[in-house]
């Protein structure tokens, strides 16, 4: 059960990705193409498991920055496919290794891999897509996109490892869980808009501004996915309402509520992260709690906050239609909450 965000200040307006995807829809389909060569291999369950990832759904958000940003660029080659099929490799890696990690059963609204191939098959085909990604980085001939990508790969590993330090861990303060989210959600992100520029050999301000845009973008959508973990739906998600909670995962409204609670609440918020009491029952009282102390409304706050900075690091660059589809990408991630 969810709690309804209110959200009647600064509304943004209504947005969709739906321009972004037009105009990478042809680079997108040489993508899709590459991603399934690329999954190919003697080995049954390697496709079986990469097949059913790819096939449930998500929007392959990732990869459409890097095609639009190489666009906006004025990129002409085809190495920008070859980047933007790595990176969706990378992503699809890290889904597979996150399951594992946090025993998930659903991913985009089917079973995860995990409960249907087992917790050792999905980690080794995540690593095999990794490994995969990499080939492609090199086949893309670019030393700079490989640096980068294969940085960011590390710092996703990174940001794992952090919050598996920090887990249920009511101590956490809001600077750490930042951190966190900048490694494990931003950094690919980052990653995946300046890997464009990069292939276009474009100069050190317009990748910087790509970075910052698509860091600022990752760390709005993931505070945004906080949010609708206890106010939002099924499948906006791709997961069930509550997980997150039931997993006793520290995210940022857990830690507002936790700040600006009563002794009385901080130990029910103890209780259900640290020592796992996170029933259903459990879980109204949360939302109720969320809703008492403003827990949603002020991370949709911040996720407008971090949005904005990412609009304004393309706000120097050249108009063109890539560059208002991007725009409108951060309006549609922070518009999900509406």
């Amino acid at each position: 059960m969810g709690i309804v965000i209110p959200l009647e200040e600064n509304r943004p307006p209504q947005a969709s990705i739906k321009p972004l995807m037009e105009l990478v829809n042809q680079d997108m389909k040489l993508v899709n193409q590459l991603i399934l060569s690329k999954t190919g291999s003697n080995v049954e369950m390697i496709p079986q498991i990469a097949k059913h990832l790819i096939d449930s759904g998500g929007k392959r958000l990732r990869p459409m920055l890097t095609l639009a940003a190489a666009q906006m660029c004025a990129y002409e080659g085809t190495h920008h496919i070859t980047l933007a099929a790595s990176v969706e490799f990378m992503h699809t890696a890290t889904l597979l290794h996150d399951d594992v990690v946090d025993e998930s059963d659903m991913r985009r609204g089917k079973k995860s891999a995990r409960m249907l191939w087992g917790n050792q098959a999905s980690v080794l085909v995540g690593d095999f897509l990794l490994g995969q990604a990499f080939r492609m980085m090199v086949d893309a001939g670019s030393m700079d996109a490989l640096d980068v990508l294969s940085n960011a790969a590390t710092v996703i590993a990174e940001g794992e490892v952090m919050q598996l330090a920090v887990a249920q861990n009511m101590e956490t303060n809001e600077d750490d869980y930042l951190t966190i989210i900048r490694s494990k959600t931003a950094a690919l992100f980052s990653a995946a808009a300046e890997v464009g520029p990069i292939i276009a050999g474009a100069e050190k301000p317009v990748r910087d501004a790509f970075r910052s845009y698509g860091t600022n973008l990752g760390v709005a959508f993931q505070l945004v996915d906080d949010a609708l973990d206890y106010g939002g739906s099924k499948a906006l998600l791709g997961k069930n309402t509550g997980d997150d909670f039931r997993e006793g995962k520290i995210t940022l409204p857990v830690l507002l509520c936790y700040r600006r609670g009563n002794e009385d609440d901080r130990a029910f918020w103890k209780e259900a992260m640290e020592n796992g009491s996170s029933d259903d029952e459990a879980l109204l009282q949360a939302n109720a709690l969320m809703e008492k102390y403003g827990a949603i409304k002020d991370t949709v706050a911040r996720a407008r906050h971090y949005g904005q900075i990412a609009r304004d690091a393309l706000a120097p660059l050249p108009d063109s239609p890539q560059k208002d589809a991007l725009l409108d990408v951060v309006k549609f991630c922070i518009s999900r909450v509406n």
